[in-house]
């Protein structure tokens, strides 16, 4: 069985809105918006991969959106003291904005697939913090990025994975892959499951999605015209180090089972 293989996942017409859709002339100005929004941060050159302003341009990315951002007051990083090991954070996987909403709360490293790096917003964003990019198609990899990231884990960085390697609609979504469990357990790093959902007008929503074959183009388009479009990070309570296969269904279990927030930040 190759480690790589995705889940089919939901097809393309999941994604719908639950609210009414704003103006044309509304989904234009946020799209300018965030053309202007990119512009500076690409400006900022490698100053943008400071923690506090890769954040601050994540947050700026949802608000020329108008997409409001909710998640809890606790770090998605388990505290530890110096010398300690970073945080392997598991998150379920929706759409392109999982990565900013992540990044919004904490801007930590990303595993990703390599066409990832070639998107227009996202690939700028994810090449400006580090991201380690794999590609899916090439078994022999699996060795090579597993060992790397473990090592990442090991010098004291958080990284942000996507264990079901393709994006469904809404949690729990497809099964969780346990290759990067095991750069977890290689590393001594806590596990810390996110649950990553989306609502419009307080209702669930799917209007999100990036699904099946769906360019980028059409799914920026469709959220800049989604209505009170919210983003939420639930993080879960770290879990216990046993094997690989426990702390995926332990994971999956946790991300499923996530109860919406009240707290801004």
């Amino acid at each position: 069985m190759n480690p790589w293989a995705v889940d089919a996942g939901c097809a393309p017409d999941c994604a719908a809105d639950a609210a009414p859709r704003v103006p044309m002339a509304e989904a234009v100005r946020r799209c300018a918006a965030l053309a202007r929004t990119i512009a500076r941060g690409v400006s900022r050159g490698d100053r943008l991969a400071e923690p506090e302003a890769l954040r601050g341009q994540a947050l700026n990315i949802l608000g020329a959106l108008g997409i409001r951002m909710v998640a809890g007051p606790q770090p998605l990083t388990v505290p530890g003291g110096s010398g300690r090991p970073g945080t392997l954070i598991v998150a379920n996987h929706i759409s392109w904005l999982d990565v900013v909403a992540v990044l919004a709360v904490e801007p930590v490293t990303l595993l990703a697939k390599r066409e990832i790096g070639q998107w227009p917003v996202i690939g700028t964003l994810a090449r400006r913090v580090g991201t380690r990019f794999i590609d899916r198609e090439e078994l022999r990899e699996l060795p090579r990025v597993m060992a790397d990231l473990a090592s990442v884990l090991s010098s004291g960085r958080s990284v942000l994975v996507f264990p079901q390697a393709t994006t469904w609609c809404s949690a729990p979504g497809g099964r969780f892959r346990r290759a990067t469990f095991q750069a977890a357990l290689d590393a001594g790093a806590p596990v810390r499951p996110v649950t990553i959902s989306y609502e419009q007008t307080g209702a669930p929503s799917t209007v999100a999605a990036f699904l099946g074959d769906e360019d980028f183009v059409t799914s920026l388009r469709r959220v800049a015209g989604a209505s009170g479009l919210t983003a939420r990070v639930t993080a879960h309570p770290p879990l216990l180090l046993t094997d690989r296969r426990s702390l995926a269904a332990e994971a999956l279990a946790a991300v499923g089972g996530a109860q919406p927030l009240a707290h801004a930040p």
